[in-house]
């Protein structure tokens, strides 16, 4: 026969189970909903800018240091995070390297600055530094945001998991209560 000290422990640590499964119930919620804001965000901007990967086969996609990387994605419209990757660091950085021999625009922007009259510079600076923009919004924005939401995703589906798990628990608690 239990005694009056264990069933309060009972109740106690039964009680204690049902509201860490409210607790992780609510935290896979707001996991689930900021996995969806960002993703749905991101989609939804990238969506807007129209971007779209060169069509199969394009000589866009010969090159050993962009085909590899982007033939998965060829002809399609660039709408997630690991699309925005792929883009950045596998198009747009590969075309960049080629405008003034692998220079960075900080290099190629002190030197337009040391030769004014150089219109050459100043061209590959302007070159350089909105392709490294975009890049940087399609790394920074994008696939970062992209990235959070996944996080967020699969730590609502463990808080889920965990909930269902700590909900039998909770059941066997009263189970066992009842017994008493």
């Amino acid at each position: 026969m239990a005694t009056s000290k264990q069933k309060v422990t009972d109740k106690l640590l039964t009680s204690l189970g049902a509201l860490i499964v409210v607790f992780l119930i609510v935290v896979g919620a707001l996991a689930w909903w900021a996995y969806s804001f960002t993703t749905n965000n991101v989609k939804s901007e990238l969506s807007a800018q129209q971007i779209y990967f060169p069509p199969k086969g394009s000589p866009a996609l010969a090159s050993p240091e962009i085909g590899p990387y982007l033939n998965q994605y060829a002809g399609m419209q660039l709408l997630t995070g690991p699309q925005a990757k792929a883009y950045a660091n596998h198009f747009i950085a590969v075309h960049l390297s080629e405008v003034a021999g692998g220079k960075t625009y900080a290099q190629v922007s002190t030197e337009a600055l040391a030769n004014p009259t150089n219109t050459t510079l100043k061209a590959q600076a302007q070159t350089l530094f909105q392709g490294e923009t975009l890049r940087g919004l399609l790394l920074g924005d994008a696939y970062a945001f992209w990235t959070v939401g996944y996080i967020a995703q699969v730590t609502a589906i463990v808080c889920f998991i965990a909930a269902g798990v700590m909900f039998i628990f909770v059941l066997l608690g009263f189970a066992h209560m009842s017994k008493l």
